[in-house]
């Protein structure tokens, strides 16, 4: 298949996902569906005989590199590898997919921006219109308690210094990316999820699969159904962001995790508000740690003052580790009282809240970075762990190892020498890895590798501020030790029986607000009939183990109302229900779940929030 031919499939494909507002299954359900989760990656087709007579034949493209995500790390590495075939007058067909309708529709970054990879990348990205309109001008940083707040000292050299970078809204500077891609030859194809990893047989990592369109909810194949297409690449590589779909396969399937600890996560909320101009500082970067969490809940706030056109604009949010203890916590409730802080509560007075989302991010640091490389492929930006936590950052580092990765599978595609010595037929740029460990990035994560695991602590918050003030500021990381995260997050959640509820107020409609209000606002939609994407491996586990040793923790971790716990009116006992329309993507059910019960898998294309700029 052709270009051409490649670009209406992918159109056709997408034009299958309807743009719907968040609705409840439950409504939407048969009457007769027996059963919570009916995804084919659960239940094999071959077996089911609603599918003898389908068409299961695949069409298939090939090009030099497939990338899997349209980020920033993904469309670095497109860009690079375009740039690099450009200065050694070679040819090379790049093709990035995108599971979001339109690039930059699922990115979500607090962002305040460190501008140096972007700068390496384009050196000219003023003259071409890189939408970084508001440099930072003014550093705070408080620890606040319940009714006040404690300025703690910002200086350069504090891991949370901000001077020279740019308060940015990160999907509107991968739209930007993406034009620069495009003008390179690099194509671009939105709306297509990849939803497997194919293989070579000799096991190498041959290219990916796009989703399946066209199945009812109940598992049966509709008039429209139609199969994914393959796309082949000499090399792969999986730019998916944090706790990416396909790369938990590649993790297991290539023991990438053999000398590294398990990933530690966060989950960030975020919302941008329109604020009365009197109080509205363009450049303004403050931070808070503290109130509302205790001090063995690592966490802390976020206020960016954009200055964007006519409107003030702040970018408010709050990151809450994924080890937490209580499952009573509510990440969502915990942000909704933290802005009626009295030092934070004039910002929205009069104000209009226009936009909310949330996402995990990693902070495992370098303990958990896994093997970079594969047959066949390679991992780069969150999809591996590059965020440095202490900054709260890591769309430069992700750049970065974008970059790295491109001149990696360049040369191991051109470069007889490396080459010449593959033994499978993907090609695995096994230079990458070593060019990372090398680089600005590496360094930079070695130097902040204990500040997040320090907080683990019988201290917690209080020790772990020491640690960065004695230890990250003093000796710049150089202590001859490295602390341990103690294991994955799943498991720090305790039986509720063992913690204290938490009482959240009522939010008042105008500063505070209800889950549903704020789904509404990130434009989330999927086809409600097709197959649940957050697969249970078994429906049984939620009320069995979930809700009877945790009090269904599903139902508070989860941003966006997913999750339930209804009575069923046949039996009168509790039932769970998954609301797969109002999945904004985040993935911290996938991480948080205390009984690892929930794979999520990708939607049918087009599937998943809109951000605008967030």
């Amino acid at each position: 298949m052709d270009r051409l031919g490649l670009l209406r499939h992918a159109a056709k494909v997408a034009s299958f996902s309807s743009r719907r507002l968040f609705t409840s299954d439950a409504a939407a359900a048969p009457a007769t569906a027996a059963r919570i989760t009916s995804h084919y990656s659960k239940f094999p087709r071959d077996k089911d005989p609603r599918w003898e007579g389908i068409d299961m034949e695949r069409v298939s493209d090939e090009a030099d590199v497939v990338i899997v995500g349209g980020g920033p790390a993904g469309m670095a590495t497109a860009i690079r590898l375009k740039q690099v075939a450009q200065e050694k007058g070679q040819e090379i067909r790049v093709c990035l997919l995108e599971k979001a309708a339109e690039i930059g529709d699922h990115i979500l970054s607090g962002a305040c921006l460190e501008p140096g990879s972007l700068m390496e990348l384009i050196p000219d990205w003023k003259e071409k219109g890189a939408p970084l309109h508001t440099p930072v001008t003014k550093d705070k940083l408080y620890f606040l308690t319940d009714t006040g707040k404690i300025p703690l000292p910002m200086f350069k050299g504090v891991p949370m210094y901000n001077h020279g970078n740019y308060i940015v809204r990160l999907g509107n500077v991968v739209r930007w990316l993406a034009e620069q891609a495009e003008a390179l030859g690099v194509e671009i194809y939105s709306g297509t999820p990849a939803y497997e990893v194919l293989y070579h047989e000799d096991g190498s990592v041959k290219g990916v699969a796009t989703n399946d369109v066209g199945i009812h909810k109940d598992g049966s194949p509709k008039p429209t159904f139609q199969r994914g297409m393959e796309l082949h690449a000499k090399t792969t590589v999986f730019a998916e962001g944090c706790h990416g779909h396909l790369t938990k396969q590649l993790v297991r399937k290539f023991n990438l995790r053999s000398n590294a600890e398990p990933q530690s996560y966060a989950i960030g909320l975020k919302e941008i508000w329109e604020i009365d101009k009197a109080v509205h500082e363009p450049g303004l970067v403050m931070h808070t740690v503290g109130w509302p969490l205790d001090r063995h809940t690592y966490g802390g706030s976020f206020m960016y003052h954009l200055n964007e056109g006519d409107a003030p604009l702040i970018a408010f949010g709050l990151v809450i580790g994924l080890d937490y203890k209580n499952p009573f916590t509510n990440p969502f409730r915990e942000m909704q009282r933290l802005k009626h802080h009295p030092s934070l509560e004039p910002y929205f007075r009069n104000a209009k809240r226009i936009q909310y989302g949330a996402r995990a991010l990693n902070e495992g640091g370098i303990q958990s970075l896994p093997k970079l490389t594969f047959p066949g492929g390679c991992l780069i930006g969150c999809s591996a762990g590059f965020m440095n936590v202490p900054k709260i950052k890591g769309t430069h580092t992700a750049i970065k190892s974008g970059m790295l990765a491109a001149e990696s599978i360049f040369d191991t595609i051109h470069d007889p020498l490396l080459s010449s010595g593959q033994k499978t037929k993907g090609l695995e740029p096994t230079v990458y890895e070593e060019r990372l460990k090398n680089s600005s990035v590496y360094k930079e994560l070695y130097a902040v590798r204990n500040v997040r695991p320090s907080f683990h602590s019988s201290l917690g918050l209080y020790g772990g501020v020491a640690y960065t003030g004695i230890f990250n500021v003093v000796l710049r990381g150089k202590e001859p030790w490295t602390l341990s995260h103690g294991g994955p997050d799943y498991q720090k959640l305790k039986p509720a029986d063992q913690c204290t509820p938490i009482e959240y107020p009522k939010p008042d409609g105008k500063i505070s607000f209800d889950l549903l209000t704020s789904v509404a606002l990130t434009g989330t939609n999927h086809d409600h009939d097709q197959p649940a994407h957050l697969v249970l491996q078994d429906d049984a586990v939620p009320t069995s183990r979930n809700l009877a040793v945790f009090d269904g923790p599903e139902q508070r971790f989860c941003p966006a109302g997913v999750y339930e716990y209804v009575t069923d009116e046949s039996t009168g006992k509790p039932r769970f229900q998954i609301n797969a329309q109002n999945c904004i993507h985040c993935k911290t059910c996938d991480i948080k779940d205390p009984s690892q019960n929930i794979n999520w898998v990708t939607p049918e294309p087009g599937g998943g929030p809109a951000y605008s700029g967030m």
